[in-house]
């Protein structure tokens, strides 16, 4: 077929199709692709009633009247031009209306961007083909690789499955992955999802099978995970920790998740809302699932971005954990964000050959990477010279140092070290962060080298102040400037009182900024222990000095002895350089002395030697070291085998853990065969097995119970129906009915404002989310009312005869000159003093949430001048959800709001009225906007 419009005429009525859209759905137009392929209905939101409207603009605007029926059988814009064709000459193109053809919003750029799935939309939308990360085995062989169109495009698969698993917005997804490609594709299609990652780390050895899983079911059981992603081999140990969660549904794999069945995603346009929830790595005790926004995460890579100056050049190699804040957020988020390459490898990889990652840095010419302290021990200790022969370290501008305490005998061995293959002395950047800043909260200014303060010893350890130590003092305390607070974030010193203090005065260190969490997740004890009005407790000591803050120590790890202030990460450090002592196996603690009033110190040092002669040696050269440093004796020294001190997922030590090992007496690894592990494990999850077969007998002989009262209610309200003589009597008797069924049932039913519906001819509109709401409402509504019920249900010969003895009006929901007919025909029962109640959503899903309006009811309000009262029901969803036949014991509630009269009978009055409702309605439905949802196949991810 030729076409009879040029193409700028075209554009114009496309552009009139646009202008229309954004009038009918003013929130979510700027995420819908007018093109001629979008569909009328789905594509575009435009029901029978507004395209009648549409209709009329377009021959208003081109001058033509086009034919009826064409346009009401038109299901995409291209058939809309078609009619226009049939229509008639275009005619004159100047006395068109022109109308602006400018393009739609484009997608946000990152740093404009509100959420991390914007930022992802962004780069998928300009460089789909750019490789945005490798996963790496080694420096030399590749795992894996992901464009940014892969990343996008496989998260969404993972996003459909999870839908298709009944996951709603702010649902928690826990994730229990190693460093693979499915981490980053699972992590993102959780966001898609509207839900909320909760990263566990998997475990590393069989033999600490048991402990791990049941510190995991601690957090899965705080977080209320409904969804567990993990490897498939770890599926089996899944299903155990399935038993010991009592609301985990689900243990998956990504390639069990993934699906190719498309479906409407949430679109996620709120800064506020919860983007990951970091459980803290338990260093001080229990972990700590630290809540965080999509803006408290762009706020804080921003900021980073910043002060590190990161642009899209750079190259990033990592062995971070993926599960651990400084592996996710600052790694590979910071790279998402600034489109830097990333390479990352398995912490484990690193751990068995750490010049592993010095290789990758020189392979790949990387500009950033980070570690915590002991990944540098770990290079200066493991890593022969010969291993290193034409290494080059010299493209690196920053190296972060951060995660735990930093050494500064770490820091110049490192740099004296790796100075010969290139490392840039300057590239070293001490930092200092914590995850309830989401990771950063003090940076370097770039190719700073590492300021270090020599204090006095026993002025900080007895007054709390960082006196310069003088040039002859034989044993100062050496301390690492670790930055300033990033942009926009500040660092304060508090005594005990909560009073700021000086520089160079040791206390609490508090901060505030855009980067800082809300609080726990589920924990409000230990959030109100966190939140001192605008500032967080870091639960760090330290001091300010020329803008650097220097820490000091945990508050809760610091040893008081004799009033003296005793650090324990020093301690630690000089003990664990001594012959025959393990490296980083060596925890301090201080146990309460009742008998002094003051706590002893107890060493707990891991170590291979079983000689007595030489194990004597070594504790009495411990013993020695200690009283050097700390000026002051230990009280015991614990000699332990190797793995017996406990350490978090990042390596930092567990001194609480330590502690309570020893005050049980229990020292050294309780090492128990995988076998004897998965039984004990399998008998913990018999109670939550046994509670939720209990659970499920119950639910099972409820729903019998209230299927069969269901069916006895069913048959009594048809005979009544079919037996009374007035549709008055009729109703009557249906209200007794559905009222005693409800009774029966066990359901509480609360009924509140029906005073305001009145007794003359008006508008009432109800969200709708079951197969209940019906029933719910015959039960309760007064009079005689007309619940507009859609037309297909007239063709069925029970529920059609039933309903039409009812005087239920039907409707026609997509046919244009029906509508027209029912809003007649609807108008006239409305004049007849008729209470007319609809359910504007049209149906409902099995997703919580409130979705688009037809305009039917809103018309036949304003063209009558009637109020129109928005009417809320809970409950329903949860009884009886769609595409299920399984009801659950719930409370229902009715809710009548204040009426809302029209401003208006033309169609932006309709708009405003439907709009005024609607928002009444989402602020007391308590659910989610689903006409917010983004049809993947019309979202513009153009520029």
């Amino acid at each position: 077929m030729d076409d009879a419009l040029g193409p700028s005429q075209r554009e114009h009525l496309i552009s009139l199709v646009r202008e229309f859209v954004r009038e009918l759905h003013p929130q979510r137009s700027r995420f819908i692709q007018i093109t001629p392929s979008s569909r009328i209905e789905r594509d575009l939101g435009i029901d029978s009633l507004a395209r009648i409207e549409l209709v009329l603009r377009i021959e208003r605007a081109l001058h033509l009247h086009l034919p009826a029926q064409a346009v009401g059988e038109a299901e995409t814009v291209e058939d809309v031009i078609r009619c226009v064709q049939r229509g008639g000459p275009a005619g004159d193109v100047a006395a068109l209306k022109v109308l602006t053809t400018t393009a739609l919003p484009s997608v946000p750029a990152p740093d404009e961007a509100v959420t991390l799935t914007a930022v992802l939309d962004w780069h998928a939308a300009r460089h789909a083909d750019r490789l945005h990360l490798t996963v790496l085995q080694d420096e030399t062989v590749s795992l894996g690789t992901l464009t940014y169109g892969e990343l996008a495009a496989r998260a969404r698969s993972v996003a459909y499955g999870l839908l298709e698993r009944d996951i709603s917005p702010g649902d928690r997804v826990a994730l229990m992955l190693p460093t693979s490609v499915d981490f980053f594709v699972a992590f993102f299609g959780i966001l898609y999802a509207g839900a909320i990652p909760v990263p566990l780390y998997p475990p590393m050895r069989l033999s600490q099978l048991e402990d791990h899983l049941r510190r995991q079911t601690t957090i899965l059981q705080n977080a209320g995970a409904r969804v567990l992603i993990a490897v498939p081999e770890a599926l089996r140990v899944g299903n155990l920790l399935r038993a010991m969660a009592g609301d985990l549904d689900h243990v998956v794999s990504v390639a069990d998740i993934e699906s190719t069945v498309s479906a409407a995603l949430p679109h996620v346009d709120d800064p506020a809302a919860v983007a990951l929830i970091q459980y803290t790595s338990g260093s001080t005790g229990d972990p700590k699932g630290v809540v965080l926004s999509h803006a408290n995460l762009l706020a804080n890579i921003r900021a980073m971005g910043t002060v590190i100056g990161a642009n899209s050049s750079d190259i990033f190699v990592s062995w971070l954990p993926l599960y651990h804040d400084m592996g996710l957020i600052g790694a590979w988020l910071g790279c998402l964000h600034y489109a830097a390459r990333l390479y990352v490898m398995s912490p484990l990889s690193f751990l068995i050959r750490p010049q592993s990652w010095l290789w990758a840095m020189h392979r790949f010419r990387a500009t950033f990477s980070a570690s915590p302290n002991f990944g540098f021990e770990l290079c200066l200790t493991k890593i022969a010279d010969q291993e290193l022969v034409g290494l080059d370290l010299g493209s690196l501008r920053m190296v972060a140092n951060g995660a735990e305490p930093v050494s500064v005998q770490t820091l110049r061995k490192f740099t004296e070290r790796f100075a010969k293959y290139g490392f840039p002395a300057n590239a070293m950047a001490p930092v200092y962060g914590l995850a309830e800043c989401s990771v950063g909260l003090a940076f370097p200014p770039a190719r700073r080298l590492p300021p270090v303060d020599r204090i006095d010893r026993d002025q900080l350890s007895l007054h709390g102040v960082a006196v310069p130590a003088k040039p002859e003092d034989p044993r100062p305390f050496e301390l690492v400037g670790c930055g300033q607070p990033l942009p926009g974030h500040e660092i304060r010193i508090v005594d005990q009182a909560g009073r700021e203090l000086g520089d160079r005065r040791e206390g609490r260190i508090e901060f505030r900024g855009p980067s800082a969490t809300s609080g726990y997740f589920h924990n409000e004890a230990k959030t109100r222990e966190l939140v001192r009005g605008d500032w967080r407790d870091t639960g760090d000591r330290g001091y300010m000095a020329d803008g650097d803050i220097f820490i000091t120590g945990r508050i809760k790890d610091i040893i008081i002895r004799a009033g003296r202030h005793l650090y324990p990460q020093e301690i630690e450090e000089a003990v664990a350089a001594l012959p025959g002592a393990h490296k980083g196996g060596v925890a301090v603690f201080g146990v309460a002395d009742r008998a002094t009033g003051t706590e002893r110190v107890v060493v707990l040092l891991e170590t291979r030697e079983s000689d007595p002669g030489m194990r004597a040696t070594l504790q009495a050269r411990a013993h020695e070291i200690v009283t050097d440093v700390a000026g002051t004796p230990p009280d015991e020294i614990v000699l332990a085998p190797p793995r017996t001190v406990p350490k978090t997922s990042s390596g930092k030590i567990r001194r609480s853990a330590a502690k309570e090992l020893y005050q049980s007496g229990h020292i050294g690894p309780i090492q128990r065969v995988l076998w004897w592990q998965l039984l004990r494990l399998a008998f913990a999850g018999i109670g939550p097995q046994l509670r939720r077969v209990a659970r499920r007998i119950s639910e099972t002989s409820y729903a019998a119970w209230w299927c069969s009262v269901l069916g006895c209610s069913a048959l009594a309200g048809c005979l009544a129906v079919l037996v009374l003589p007035s549709v008055s009597a009729r109703w009557s008797a249906l209200r007794c009915i559905g009222r005693g069924a409800l009774r029966t049932m066990g359901v509480p039913l609360t009924t509140l404002g029906f005073e305001k519906i009145p007794r003359h001819a008006a508008v009432l509109v109800f969200n709708h989310s079951s197969y209940m709401d019906a029933f719910v409402l015959a039960a309760t509504l007064p009079s005689e009312p007309a619940i507009v019920a859609k037309r297909e249900l007239a063709q069925q010969v029970i529920a059609g005869l039933m309903l039409r003895r009812l005087a239920i009006p039907f409707v026609e929901r997509y046919d244009v000159a029906g509508s027209l007919t029912d809003t007649a025909t609807l108008t006239a029962l409305a004049q007849q003093g008729r209470i007319l109640v609809f359910f504007p959503e049209g149906t409902f899903t099995r997703r919580a949430g409130l979705s688009g309006f037809f305009l039917g009811a809103f018309k036949i309000a304003a063209e009558l001048n009637v109020p129109v009262l928005p009417g809320i029901i809970k409950g329903t969803r949860t009884m009886l959800r769609s595409d299920q036949w399984f009801p659950r014991h719930s409370a229902i509630s009715v809710a009548i709001c204040d009426p809302i009269m029209p401003s208006g009978s033309d169609f932006q009055a309709v708009i405003r009225l439907r709009d005024q409702v609607r928002r009444v309605m989402l602020a007391h439905v308590g659910e989610p906007d689903l006409d917010e949802l983004v049809k993947p196949e019309a979202t513009s991810l153009a520029s």
